[in-house]
């Protein structure tokens, strides 16, 4: 799971790097606004994981 929500985050970064990069946004607000959507993604995954091991 760690390495999932480590991916996950990641790769949000490079996408709000790619944005910022692709529309000349001068202070990164693409970066942070994927880098924070990222984090939230991974927390929701690991959050549905555990919910599904605890049903079984």
């Amino acid at each position: 799971m760690p390495f999932q929500m480590g991916i996950t985050i990641y790769l949000a970064h490079l996408l709000g790097d790619w944005l910022d990069g692709k529309y000349d946004f001068n202070n990164g607000i693409a970066n942070k606004t994927c880098t924070l959507l990222g984090v939230g993604l991974a927390l929701y995954q690991v959050i549905r994981q555990v919910h599904q091991i605890n049903q079984k």
